[in-house]
């Protein structure tokens, strides 16, 4: 074969292995949808840790409580007057951060009372400078002991009352009232503690069950 032939077959097979602009065009589409398949696989990978982190954080928050009535004659600080180094005056006001600090050798830290998903706010470094924007979590106010573990100890604090947000301060929630979750911070749902340390997702409706499992008609919160 000549060497003029040899050169003419080794372009024509350079030709043929090539890409067409069709192929180069599918090729990229298909990397798109996969990069974004992939991207939606990793926010809902996030979202669902986030709420874990979120149950996680209120479980520490019950079992500081448990373990603070432990060493006070098992008492949690809404119970306690200041004087006696509870919280008892304070909460009565609506002040919750006071609960907290209080609590503050038992929570080893303010990071596990933020929410990650919660939007408003950031995360708190020290007690010593905790203010409500590091605050996610609302405290009971006449809870003072685990005797009835129906009682709702602490959970969510973005409750709105027939579609209004509730402020900061005392919240007198009756077990009729059209309460619900404010998104965005889990969507239509929160999270509640329960007096026996326990942690339950709640949707509107099952959030108003829990209202009336307490057996009281009113269940007043202190809001961050």
């Amino acid at each position: 074969m000549s060497q003029q032939s040899d050169m003419k077959l080794q372009l024509c097979r350079r030709s043929n292995s090539a890409m067409t602009l069709f192929e180069v065009v599918v090729v990229a589409a298909i990397v798109m949808i996969l990069a974004a398949l992939l991207l939606q696989a990793l926010a809902v990978a996030k979202k669902k840790s986030s709420k874990i982190n979120c149950t996680n954080n209120l479980k520490q928050v019950d079992l500081a409580f448990r373990i603070w009535a432990g060493d006070n004659g098992d008492i949690y600080p809404m119970g306690v007057s200041v004087t006696n180094g509870g919280a008892m005056e304070m909460v009565q006001t609506g002040n919750v951060l006071q609960i907290f600090m209080v609590m503050s050798n038992e929570l080893s830290t303010p990071k596990i009372l933020y929410c990650p998903e919660d939007a408003s706010g950031d995360v708190g470094m020290y007690f010593h400078t905790l203010s409500a924007t590091n605050v996610s979590y609302f405290s009971a106010v006449d809870v003072t002991n685990e005797i009835n573990p129906r009682l709702i100890l602490s959970g969510d604090c973005n409750f709105t009352i027939a579609k209004k947000p509730v402020k900061s301060g005392m919240l007198s929630l009756w077990v009729n009232d059209p309460v619900a979750w404010e998104p965005p911070r889990h969507g239509a749902n929160g999270n509640l503690g329960f007096a026996d340390g326990s942690v339950q997702s709640a949707t509107p409706s099952s959030l108003h069950n829990y209202l009336i499992q307490t057996g009281v008609a009113t269940n007043r919160l202190a809001i961050p």
